[in-house]
């Protein structure tokens, strides 16, 4: 296994952190794992990407060409990563705040209102925890317990409070990308 996960969106809504809770997690699992980091000058608005690879062998290079799968958080990062996903790969968008569907039918693309979903959990932050969520689902890479399991470990003891309320964002993401994808 080889798998390569793109998270993309603008500085500040957690595209960083959502990579380094699924490559905290691939190491708790004993699995091979790069997180290689990138966002403008801004941080904060501007675009930040990060690329996850999870691996059962050693990672030759975190720089990825095709990915297995991404996480889109906004239009800019679906134009710029929809192209790029390997055939068969798995396309996860926030409905939210993009408004037009995957252009492609060679990949999973799931669409999901993560804003909407966050707010009703009560946190415009967890928007991330939704997505990566709705990725799990479809990505046999790791598991909701594994990241769960990540959460709890990596996040500072100032924000220990809000554990829980992320836990409840993956579980809400992969039961909506569940949904979008059951049969009619």
């Amino acid at each position: 296994m080889n798998s390569a996960i793109v998270v993309s969106g603008f500085g500040g809504q957690g595209v960083l952190f959502a990579g380094q809770v699924l490559a905290h997690a691939a190491l708790a699992a004993d699995l091979h794992t790069t997180w290689y980091p990138s966002y403008g000058p801004e941080m904060r608005g501007g675009t930040a990407h990060c690329v996850v690879t999870i691996a059962d062998e050693p990672i030759g290079s975190p720089i990825v060409q095709h990915p297995d799968a991404a996480i889109v958080m906004n239009i800019p990062s679906l134009d710029r990563y929809e192209p790029l996903v390997a055939p068969g790969g798995v396309l996860v968008i926030n409905g939210s705040q993009v408004d037009r569907p995957a252009l492609r039918s060679d990949v999973t693309a799931i669409s999901i209102p993560a804003d909407d979903v966050a707010r009703e959990l009560g946190d415009a932050h967890l928007t991330n925890m939704v997505l990566v969520g709705g990725l799990l689902a479809r990505l046999n890479v790791l598991t909701i317990d594994q990241v769960e399991a990540a959460l709890r470990a990596v996040v500072p003891a100032k924000r220990r409070h809000l554990v829980e309320a992320n836990i409840q964002a993956l579980r809400r993401g992969a039961a909506l990308a569940d949904e979008a994808l059951a049969p009619a």
